[in-house]
């Protein structure tokens, strides 16, 4: 199935189960003993996911897939990072991925940690901890400028999380020729995600090589 699936489709996947989650309706699919002894073979997972590493962003659980579904990275903040890069070209290159999902979530704490790293009085971090989420810090310093702001308080981090999961679909492009040729192709999309803990729903901030029409409401870029 993996193999003929557009970008398009995969991402209507991808919604499809996350409704069904949303709807507390979840299949629970391939997680059986056949399954199981199916992929001792091989993979061919239908997308992969650049997560934020918070221990409420179970992708598998989010968007009701199985074993094999999902080729999925995660780290604090879903940071860019060499490491992140190379996991998503074997990706796209080795297991024909059509679709990379990079999902961030509400309530991040990589994000509230940038953001208050933005102030001039800010106590130091572990060097492994700043090292992490210093790409995030330019987009709160982005919305704090755009607000007229001149510390922490004045930042939102909702805004602030939008803002870097654009500047992470932007550094993957640039980062990856390989990533950045399998879009100009058009056997590669990318959605960045924004994922409402409470609500349980994943919702496109920014899509690439992705048309929406036709996916329904949920589908539908999120607004500031």
């Amino acid at each position: 199935m993996t193999a003929t699936l557009t970008p398009a489709q995969a991402w209507q996947e991808m919604l499809d189960g996350n409704r069904r989650f949303v709807a507390g309706e979840p299949l629970h699919p391939h997680q059986d003993v056949q399954k199981r002894h199916e992929l001792a073979a091989g993979q061919a997972p239908m997308a992969t996911l650049l997560g934020c590493a918070d221990s409420r962003l179970a992708a598998e659980i989010i968007f009701d897939k199985g074993l094999g579904d999902l080729f999925v990275v995660r780290n604090a903040g879903q940071v860019v990072a060499p490491d992140v890069i190379g996991s998503l070209e074997y990706a796209v290159e080795v297991l024909k991925v059509p679709l990379i999902v990079v999902l961030a979530h509400d309530a991040c704490g990589a994000v509230r940690a940038a953001i208050d790293g933005t102030a001039i009085d800010a106590a130091p971090l572990p060097p492994n901890i700043w090292r992490l989420i210093a790409p995030i810090v330019p987009a709160a310093r982005k919305v704090l400028a755009e607000n007229g702001g001149t510390s922490p308080a004045d930042i939102d981090p909702e805004v602030v999380g939008r803002e870097h999961l654009r500047n992470t679909v932007a550094d993957l492009l640039q980062s990856s020729e390989l990533i950045s040729d399998a879009v100009a192709e058009g056997r590669l999309g990318i959605v960045g995600a924004n994922y409402r803990l409470a609500e349980g729903t994943a919702v496109p901030v920014i899509t690439v090589g992705i048309d929406t029409e036709g996916l329904g409401p949920a589908a539908q870029e999120e607004s500031e």
